[in-house]
């Protein structure tokens, strides 16, 4: 039977929840429709976080993120809803999510957005998370 998109997010157990250590996902090929056209959007995901006790599996993020190939959303409201999304799967110390899309009439839109858990405080020895668009190209 061929994978289909799905809006499950399936986690697993963090192999060392005692350490603040980065985990960083690029997904390059986002697609989502613009909610005024219907034409595609597309976008490469960049998320960076830090796991409490799961962290989220990522075949199930890639048929996440697919499901979006026939939503019609605004750049804004689509990052943020990903990012609610991530949060509540796998409940991280932190995360961000930039969503870096591609041009569309002229415009390039960036939409970063972060959570952090109330009561976390980071490690002195905690890895530096990047502050700006990291790239592994």
């Amino acid at each position: 039977m061929p994978t289909k998109p799905s809006k499950k997010l399936e986690t697993f157990d963090n192999p060392n929840p005692g350490r603040d250590y980065v985990i960083r996902i690029r997904i390059p090929e986002f697609t989502c429709l613009c909610p005024k056209t219907g034409q595609p959007d597309f976008a490469t995901l960049y998320l960076e976080y830090i796991a409490d006790h799961t962290c989220v599996e990522l075949k199930a993020l890639k048929l996440y993120v697919w499901s979006f190939r026939d939503e019609g959303a605004f750049h804004e409201a689509i990052t943020n809803r990903i990012l609610d999304d991530l949060v509540q799967a796998t409940r991280p110390r932190y995360m961000k999510l930039t969503a870096d899309f591609n041009v569309r009439g002229g415009i390039f839109t960036t939409v970063v957005a972060d959570y952090r858990k109330p009561d976390w405080t980071p490690q002195e020895s905690a890895p530096v998370l990047a502050s700006s668009v990291w790239r592994n190209d």
